[in-house]
């Protein structure tokens, strides 16, 4: 009687035919905790995509498994550069010579305490994010991808909402002397509200590439800085004391597509340690069924692919 206790490995098998090499090879959409930040004990829910390539054209196939046990580190390790270079290194080490680069890629949201701009409330706003690492020969890099929700007051319909309103007055109060009075009444009143500029909410997309000698930003300070450059960042909890504030905020900041790029494109030329970036801009408009969008990517590549 023959009985073999050794469990068969077909991805140890030679390729009979059509036997060439594969560029990544790996698992996508696993569920993992991560830990991100100096709240070690907060942990967040990603989605993570982890590929080796297939090196060896003579080979049947990857070792799956061996990928799946080393994302397990996550709920053990603070999920920042030191650990990501180490999983890359393991993950084509547990390949056994079969592959040569790997890639492993984040996507969650980073939660953040956000507080309101007067008033002492305070809520929580999610940030999607994908932290993708990816590893060759001796060299690594990182590519690290934000997304920003803003409010966009449209300056051509401010322009025109103030014609209205000038208009109205001018119908309104005919005599030449203006009673102050009067006028602050009838501005407040709802015959005041003559129109009102078409608003939306927008999105800031930024992608930002990362060579291995430098290091990852802080991830909320980043996020701060590019909602301080917008001037008109979402809000969680508000009063109406902060709802009124964001309208003026909204008023001081009037923005075609083309104006929040610029302002966003200012920032991301002065980081230091980037090597590229691409950004979007997003408005999805009121007044349209259709958005308005830029692209650009950094400075120096314009001319040639850049980040993409």
């Amino acid at each position: 009687m023959y009985r073999s206790d050794k469990l068969p490995d077909i991805a140890n098998s030679t390729v009979k035919h059509d036997a060439f090499a594969l560029q990544w090879v790996g698992m996508e959409k696993i569920d993992v905790p991560i830990m991100l930040g100096a709240d070690e004990t907060r942990m967040l829910q990603a989605t993570a995509n982890i590929y080796v390539s297939l090196s060896d054209a003579s080979s049947k196939g990857i070792h799956m498994s061996r990928l799946y046990t080393i994302l397990n580190q996550l709920d053990r390790a603070l999920c920042t550069k030191s650990t990501l270079d180490r999983m890359l290194d393991e993950a084509v080490s547990s390949q056994s010579g079969l592959s040569n680069s790997a890639k492993i890629e984040l996507a969650f949201e980073l939660l953040l305490m956000r507080p309101s701009l007067i008033s002492d409330e305070s809520g929580y706003q999610a940030y999607p994010m994908v932290i993708r690492g990816v590893s060759g020969d001796t060299k690594r890099h990182y590519e690290i991808e934000l997304t920003i929700p803003y409010s966009s007051t449209c300056p051509c319909s401010a322009s025109l909402s103030r014609q209205l309103l000038a208009n109205a007055i001018d119908t309104h109060f005919g005599e030449k002397t203006l009673d102050k009075g009067s006028l602050l009444q009838w501005i407040e009143s709802e015959q005041g509200s003559v129109a009102t500029p078409h608003a939306q909410r927008s999105y800031a997309y930024v992608k930002l590439v990362i060579d291995d000698n430098n290091p990852w930003p802080d991830f909320p300070s980043f996020v701060e800085q590019l909602e301080s450059v917008i001037g008109t960042p979402v809000q969680t909890a508000v009063k109406r004391v902060d709802e009124q504030e964001f309208a003026r905020l909204n008023a001081e900041n009037l923005m075609f597509c083309e104006d929040a790029a610029r302002r966003i494109k200012r920032c991301l030329e002065h980081l230091p340690n980037i090597a590229d970036y691409w950004l979007k801009v997003e408005h999805q408009e009121s007044l349209h069924a259709h958005n308005a969008v830029v692209i650009d990517q950094k400075q120096t590549q314009q001319s040639g692919t850049g980040a993409s």
